[in-house]
């Protein structure tokens, strides 16, 4: 059964530009060699919610569970951590459309 992953994260002050090269040009593209594919990406504009939250999916809890222990998914999330702040993530059974 697949799987989601959902992250969340505010970009830190000042960032912005050198957070949005490292994900376009590195974090995602990186991500998906590891076999777990961005769905959707969400910015909050107005509220109290995350300012990014960005899903993805897997083939199946164990093989996210073997990229999320790899040394490549440690330095990516290393490196977005230089550009965000409040970084989380849950992992839930995927269903179709939004989820939370």
């Amino acid at each position: 059964m697949s799987v989601k992953l959902i992250m969340t994260w505010d970009i830190l002050p000042n960032r912005e530009q050198e957070y949005f090269e490292f994900v376009v040009g590195e974090f995602i593209p990186e991500i998906k060699l590891l076999g777990i594919r961005p769905v959707d990406a969400w910015y909050t504009m107005y509220g109290q919610a995350s300012q990014i939250m960005v899903t993805a999916k897997a083939d199946s809890q164990a093989a996210l569970e073997v990229a999320m222990a790899s040394g490549e998914w440690n330095r990516l999330v290393d490196n977005l951590l230089d550009f965000v702040d409040d970084f989380s993530y849950k992992i839930i059974h995927a269903r179709p459309g939004f989820q939370l």
